[in-house]
């Protein structure tokens, strides 16, 4: 059984997807590897966001304001061989998934995942750094 709050607050997550074209090798792939060849993929980039909507607007990001905050990501990763890009010498779709979740952060506080689909059926989604308890329990 599902349980709901009867706060007034309304938790939503929103997703806009969007896409580059872009090359990669795996450097650090085992030398068997194709990976570790030159060549390039269609990425599918998932940026989910989430809280609580606005009473007053009615939502909790405008859509807008997820796509401005994703056009200099674009442009510094689509069409790019993304080994050349700062911070990318192993682009993995883990890496990339990093990369633009540390890229977004301070412009887009509601961010919750990035998800990175190398092919049609592989994709890594990324939560943020991990947050680690107190130690001295």
């Amino acid at each position: 059984m599902i349980r709901r709050s009867r706060s007034p607050e309304h938790y939503v997550e929103l997703t806009c997807n969007f896409g580059i074209e872009a090359s990669h090798q795996l450097p650090r792939a085992p030398r068997r590897s194709v990976c570790r060849r030159l060549h390039g993929h269609s990425w599918k980039i998932d940026l989910k966001v989430g809280g609580t909507i606005d009473p007053k607007r009615g939502w909790l990001i405008d859509y807008h304001d997820i796509e401005a905050a994703w056009e200099p990501l674009h442009d510094a990763l689509d069409h790019r061989h993304l080994n050349d890009v700062r911070g990318l010498d192993n682009p993995t779709s883990e890496n990339l998934a990093v990369w633009i979740f540390e890229h977004l952060i301070d412009d887009l506080a509601e961010l919750v995942s990035v998800t990175v689909h190398e092919t049609c059926t592989a994709r890594c989604e990324y939560f943020g750094p991990v947050q680690h308890g107190d130690d001295d329990e």
